[in-house]
């Protein structure tokens, strides 16, 4: 493979490819690899960075699309569980863990409530098997007494208290960290991978691209032009209706909840099949979320959370626990904007909850091919069948698609990781690239392992070592790129703060 490096800006970037993807999240940086997997030539290109959208705003889950059979979409669960198989026995171990979710079954969540619960979870198991998921990466559910309950969750409130249901779902150690890695796989391929590059124009065969570090201009031509540009696909190309709807997460730390070490879904008060999931992260916080809330007008470049929904997230979580959770625990919030299709052509009737999760690949009248709609899980088969619309429409001469069966970069069973002897934070974030990292930094850097690897601050579990490597291998040009999107420390703003002279320090030894 080619040691190509992403880079900031367009200097010495190709101006005639095969394929220009437009948009470096989770869809766009699949796209990219996938088409330059197939012998492709291929330039991507983000106005900001990677994963600057709704891909870094998610629930940071793997879903085996047990919500989506709920509704009725059969055909988005089972690929729902198919993706997830994909990401967590074969493309992305290293990136991703088996996830045990519980469910109490408390006083309030009624006998019909605890059935759908119950015949949720074992369909959601015939999905699985379904699609082939080993039970030893993915176990199945079942039903825990009281005292099994409370010994895996002690801060669960006991009064009422009848049980729960154990299901089990997939887990991303980071969402950013997924798209990094599938856009630095892509470049080592061969992809130029460039980030602060905005197209002004396309077509189905060229864009202008502005470099937003130099200001310049820059034509390139292409036989298939693909926008991957989420809840932006519509300022594109015309001829696109999206309803965009927000989901809204809390950040807590740990001790908010004590003893919790495993992800609980709690019950919404008066509905039959919805919930507000806690989920543990492995720095010390917990995320809580989420909602579905229409958003109307101009989307935002970051989407802000709103009181109402940090409130309703609160009193659904206080709810299930014996801790009452105030707004003064909640140390960060984040919300993502879903680039839901309306297939209602503008009616814009109905809840943004109804609409389908199924993604859709459109083509416009100046030929350039759109993907929109779907969810993170189901990125590398949106970008099959992009690539494939893209490559037919444009007669290119490419290989079938390679993507279900290539692994990341620093991919490799658990049980090979689980025998690295790097840091283990540097193993759950690049796997086997985990010695790159320290070595890189040491040459960088010239310091010492016990510098390199040493939280940056009090409380803030980030290295040194993380961050150099995000200016050298992945293309990090600031700080926000390093604190927001290469690490998560930006999740929490008093973390933030401590980290930014660590993040600074890393961009000047580089430079």
């Amino acid at each position: 493979m080619n040691p190509t490096r992403i880079t900031p800006g367009l200097t010495d970037a190709p101006t005639d490819v095969d394929v220009v993807v437009v948009g470096l999240g989770i869809t766009g940086a699949g796209v990219a690899l996938d088409a330059v997997t197939r012998g492709l030539s291929v330039l991507a290109v983000d106005a900001h960075d990677l994963a600057f959208g709704t891909s870094r705003w998610s629930s940071k889950m793997v879903h085996g699309g047990l919500r989506y059979l709920a509704k009725g979409q059969l055909g988005v669960a089972h690929e729902s569980a198919v993706e997830r198989g994909v990401l967590m026995e074969v493309t992305a171990p290293h990136l991703t863990r088996p996830m045990p979710m519980l469910v109490p079954l408390s006083s309030s969540v009624s006998r019909l409530q605890t059935l759908v619960t119950r015949s949720g979870l074992l369909a959601g198991d015939l999905l699985r098997r379904g699609a082939h998921t080993d039970a030893a990466t993915l176990p199945r559910p079942r039903h825990l007494s009281v005292t099994e309950t409370l010994r895996l969750v002690p801060a669960l409130r006991p009064a009422g208290l009848r049980g729960a249901m154990l299901g089990w779902d997939g887990q991303l150690e980071d969402d950013a960290r997924l798209v990094v890695t599938v856009a630095r796989t892509a470049a080592a391929y061969g992809a130029h991978v460039r980030t602060r590059a905005r197209v002004l124009s396309a077509t189905g065969t060229g864009v202008e691209l502005r470099d937003e570090l130099t200001g310049t201009t820059t034509a390139v031509t292409a036989r298939a032009v693909v926008n991957a540009t989420g809840v932006w696909a519509d300022t594109l190309v015309d001829g696109i209706t999206l309803r965009p709807s927000r989901g809204t997460h809390l950040v807590l730390r740990r001790e908010t909840l004590p003893g919790l070490e495993i992800s609980v879904f709690c019950p919404v008060p008066g509905e039959s099949n919805r919930f507000v999931m806690v989920l543990p992260q492995p720095d010390g916080t917990v995320y809580a979320g989420l909602t579905d809330e229409p958003v109307e007008g101009v989307v935002p470049d970051v989407p802000e959370p709103t009181e109402p929904e940090i409130g309703f997230l609160l009193d659904v979580v206080s709810a299930a626990f014996s801790r009452q959770l105030h707004r003064s625990d909640v140390v960060g919030a984040y919300a993502g904007l879903r680039p839901l299709l309306d297939t209602d052509h503008g009616g814009g009737s109905g809840s943004t909850a109804d609409l389908s999760r199924r993604h859709a690949v459109l083509t416009s009248s100046t030929g350039v091919v759109t993907i929109v709609g779907g969810k993170l899980t189901t990125y590398r088969r949106m970008a099959e069948d992009a690539v494939d619309a893209a490559v037919a429409r444009a007669g290119l001469p490419a290989g079938p698609c390679r993507t279900a069966a290539l692994p990341l970069l620093g991919a490799a069973p658990r049980a090979a990781l689980a025998d690295l002897e790097e840091p283990a934070r540097l193993v759950r974030r690049f796997g086997t690239d985990a010695r790159l990292v320290l070595d890189n930094a040491r040459e960088v850097t010239g310091l010492a392992d016990d510098e390199l690897l040493a939280p940056v601050a009090d409380g803030v579990p980030v290295t040194l070592a993380e961050l150099v490597f995000g200016v050298t291998h992945e293309g990090a040009a600031d700080v926000d790129d390093l604190l927001d999107r290469r690490t998560r420390v930006g999740l929490v703003p008093a973390d933030r703060a401590l980290a930014e002279p660590a993040a600074e320090r890393a961009l000047a030894l580089v430079r």
